[in-house]
């Protein structure tokens, strides 16, 4: 069974950090980008960051660049998504989402990928000022 599970959301006062962890099971994440999006209350949602497994290139929504940090660790079959500086604006429920790579070379951005093959069911983060 395909599944992603996120993990490590909570309640944090502005400036703290957290870390939050997807889980892969059911697939192995080396072929595939592996996302974060969010969505606050009353808004749509939107990337965050990106990861191409393949060659560990990653890309970030412009509001957390400096702040956020993606990684994988494929051994474990997980995705990380480290939040430093965290603000009272990143209050979401945070979803990871992979989306499978083609054969070959490819570039995989936040900014421009359109569909995702699977979805976690979200962790909340609170950011309190």
């Amino acid at each position: 069974e395909v599944q992603l599970v996120e993990s490590g959301g909570g309640l944090v006062q502005a400036g703290g950090s957290l870390r939050l962890s997807c889980a892969a099971s059911g697939f192995s994440i080396d072929d595939y980008a592996i996302g974060w999006f969010r969505q606050a209350p009353g808004k749509a949602r939107e990337g965050v960051s990106l990861i191409n497994n393949r060659d560990g290139s990653s890309s970030y929504k412009d509001s957390v660049k400096g702040r956020f940090t993606i990684s994988s660790d494929n051994a474990k079959n997980t995705v990380y998504l480290q939040m430093n500086s965290l603000k009272p604006e990143d209050t979401a429920v945070y979803y990871c989402a992979a989306s499978r790579l083609p054969q070959g070379a490819i570039t995989v951005s936040i900014s421009t990928i359109t569909f995702m093959d699977y979805w976690g069911k979200g962790t909340l983060v609170t950011v309190s000022s």
